[in-house]
């Protein structure tokens, strides 16, 4: 692997025009694709094998048109202190709101609240439901600006007026706000670390490369592959953070090879062979990551980690060839500014900061593994309370419109009022031979859903339940139940087990069928299936991991102890997550008004990304432990000279890693803070404290026995050399001349 590399390295070098003509030829090409392509589909959330999705299924094909994905609103009014909705006044206001809601080309219907009875109790306040004939992303300017026309007409008249749903998302978030503010953070870090503009702005360039290049290529593919509006999220956010960390050290590498005195040619070949075969196999483990989150079964995970996967590998190969052949158009350009008139640098014998800390944990191995451990259990305590859900308005700040309107329809209809289940009756399921409807007409098929009400209606923490609604051929019908508790709340969890299970005895006795679906029952199903596909997940991609692992430091326990490892940070990471936005611990600080669940696809994206980049750190850090072993180094020695060579780059690179995630703890979406929150802290934990700490420990600990393989299985293992033994066995190159165009002179002035 080191050899081959390293004739990779040194032909990007010699042929760099053809290398960034080819780069800048695909850039091109995807380009255009995306320019001509269609655009990416919002194909909507699906959970195949969930009883809600089944019902959604069903709902389709028996109601052919009325479960199309419309956009919705939901407009609440509340009439002034003391006074009632039903006035005439108020009555009036409400009535002109309605009449210009319904004037628009993409509504579909705006129903009166006191036509449709949807007046609470107390008279106090009514709510108009709005439906578009288009989804909430095709909605145009115009559509939103005459529904926020309708609601400041109606605050006008004294009433307080606020929305919700589907219709009230501009598709907001960061916007790229986050990504802007992690770029910026990182050319700072980037720039301390090398103390070169140059050695800074190249990881940086060759980063937003492959960035364009993945995500042209995802918009050009949208439509053939069907993939989302969403599919791409998770690929620009891995690719910029892998891009810029493989770039970094192959860039650093570099560096350290013309310390020693190496031609610019021959440090290129030599930096990727060794730095570029690490690179290979952390992308390695992170393409595992992301393509085990197709053990899931969420078609749109499984789409967004194939996509993430295809951007790393794109970041792997521009590391491996366009930023040896950009050091070939600038070879002492990234030195630092004393160095560049001689076009090299000395190799520095002196003790950084890397090596003291090094020499620290050897002096104290126990105490630091113990502190280490000790408190990232003691973090992972909460994490036994996790309660998986799927936030919604009530999450959202107080200052938004559609928190307003959640907590005054739960005021004055009831918290479970903003969550029903949806009851949906299969009467078809008695259908005669010829497959027409219920033997005993529609008026058997309305007895069997009345009586599936009834049933349903006297269960307890049932508030109400409405009237069926049946479809054309009268075998189908719909209806909704209302909780006494809030969509998030676990007694609802535990309604729509209880009305499950009481199933078999309403079947039997009705001869029809019925299932419960839902938002909420659906964030139900989808939190149950998204628990259960965790343990799958993490035996999959832990597993394959150890195994590269294993052929990459031929050694049985550094695998386990990096997975261990692993594990442990995410456990951390996870019960500080419990800790903040579920118990409210500290909430404030960070602007959470609202505590509740954890949103049910956070386990699984923290253990995807966070296991990918921890694994990096792990392999760019070891490897050169490993490198100095295989050298001759006794275990101590080659701790300090892997922390002395590689601990710097590796805290840049988690640095510049926590500054992206942390830059979305300042968006004002509660899920998009939770994320970011989450992200960091596991980066945190898992760079500074597990690799920083707890692997030089056990490393200091085990000595020679962390390098131990079993001979049956060495014989087994194949040979990969990522730490570059061959090239150290081999005839040194003549030494080149300067590539053309870059005298000494000029490189001086750069």
């Amino acid at each position: 692997m080191a050899t081959f590399l390293y004739q990779v390295g040194r032909l990007a070098f010699r042929r760099r025009w053809y290398v960034a003509l080819v780069w800048a030829a695909v850039l091109a090409a995807v380009g255009l694709g995306a320019l001509k392509a269609s655009g990416a589909s919002d194909e909507g959330f699906s959970m195949p094998g969930i009883e809600s999705q089944k019902a959604f299924d069903l709902m389709e094909q028996r109601f052919p048109g009325a479960t199309a994905d419309g956009a919705t609103a939901r407009v609440v009014f509340v009439a002034p202190s003391g006074e009632k909705v039903t006035a005439s006044e108020n009555k009036q206001a409400v009535g002109k709101a309605v009449a210009d809601l319904a004037d628009g080309p993409q509504v579909a219907s705006a129903v009166d609240p006191f036509r449709a009875k949807a007046v609470s109790k107390d008279g106090t306040t009514a709510y108009a439901s709005v439906t578009y004939k288009v989804a909430a992303d095709d909605l145009t300017d115009a559509s939103r600006t005459r529904l926020e026309r309708a609601i400041d007409t109606a605050r006008d008249s004294g009433l307080t007026v606020e929305a919700g749903g589907s219709a009230m998302d501009d598709g907001g978030g960061p916007g790229g706000v986050a990504e802007v503010v992690g770029v910026a953070i990182a050319a700072v870090v980037l720039l301390v670390t090398f103390g070169s503009l140059a050695a800074a702005g190249l990881p940086l360039l060759t980063a937003l490369i492959g960035v364009g290049v993945s995500m042209a290529t995802i918009l050009t593919l949208s439509e053939a592959l069907g993939l989302s509006t969403t599919t791409g999220t998770l690929a620009m956010m891995l690719g910029l953070a892998v891009g810029i960390d493989y770039a970094l050290f192959v860039v650093s590498r570099y560096r350290e090879e013309r310390a020693k005195g190496r031609a610019p040619q021959e440090a290129v070949g030599l930096a990727v062979g060794t730095a570029g075969s690490a690179v290979v196999f952390a992308g390695l483990t992170v393409v595992i990551a992301l393509a085990g989150l197709t053990v899931v079964g969420i078609p749109m995970l499984t789409k967004m980690g194939l996509a993430a996967a295809g951007a790393v590998v794109v970041a792997v190969l521009i590391a491996l060839t366009l930023v040896p052949a950009f050091l070939g158009f600038w070879p002492n350009a990234v030195l630092r500014r004393r160095a560049r008139r001689s076009g090299r640098i000395e190799e520095s014998t002196e003790n950084n900061g890397g090596t003291r800390w090094a020499r620290f944990v050897l002096r104290r191995p126990l105490p630091v593994l113990l502190l280490g451990v000790v408190g990232l259990g003691a973090l992972a305590v909460p994490m036994t309370g996790l309660q998986l859900g799927m936030p919604g308005d009530e999450a959202k700040s107080t200052s938004t419109t559609e928190r307003r309107a959640y907590d005054a329809l739960a005021e004055a209809f009831g918290p479970g009022f903003n969550g029903p289940l949806t009851v949906v009756v299969d009467a078809k399921g008695d259908a005669d031979a010829a497959g027409n409807a219920h033997p005993k007409g529609a008026a058997g098929a309305k007895g069997s859903a009345a009586t599936v009400a009834k049933e349903i209606g006297g269960t307890e923490g049932v508030v109400s339940v409405s009237p069926a609604r049946f479809n054309k051929a009268g075998d189908t019908a719909v209806f909704q139940v209302v909780p006494s508790t809030s969509p998030t709340d676990e007694k609802t969890k535990d309604l729509v087990t209880t009305i499950r299970g009481e199933r078999p005895g309403i079947e039997s006795a009705t001869g029809a069928t019925f299932e419960v679906t839902g938002t909420t029952a659906l964030n139900i199903d989808i939190s149950d299936k998204v628990q259960s596909a965790l343990i799958p997940y993490l035996v999959v991609v832990v597993g394959l991991a150890i195994v590269l692992l294993l052929v990459v430091f031929r050694s049985l326990l550094v695998p386990l102890k990096a997975a261990l490892g692993f594990l442990l940070s995410v456990l951390a990471s996870l019960g500080v997550v419990v800790l903040v936005f579920q118990q409210g611990h500290g909430a404030g600080l960070l602007g959470v008004e609202q505590t509740g669940p954890i949103m049910s696809l956070m386990p699984i994206f923290l253990v995807g990304i966070v296991f990918g980049l921890a694994m990096d750190y792990e392999v760019f850090l070891v490897s050169r432990m490993r490198e100095a072993y295989v050298h001759g180094e006794r275990p101590g020695q080659a701790v300090t000279s892997g922390f002395r060579h590689s601990a710097r780059v590796v805290a840049a690179a988690a640095l510049i890693m926590i500054a992206v995630f942390a830059g979305f703890v300042g968006e004002s979406d509660s899920m998009i803070k939770m994320i970011g929150f989450g992200l960091a802290s596991a980066v945190l934990f898992d760079a500074f404290v597990v690799r920083m700490a707890i692997v030089p420990a056990v490393l200091a600990l085990l000595g020679d026995k962390a390098w131990w393989l079993p001979k049956w299985l060495d014989r087994l293992l194949p040979n990969v050399d990522v730490e570059g033994e061959a090239l150290g066995r081999r005839p040194e190159a003549d030494p080149e001349p300067e590539p053309a165009g870059t005298p000494e002179r000029e490189v001086a002035r750069t």
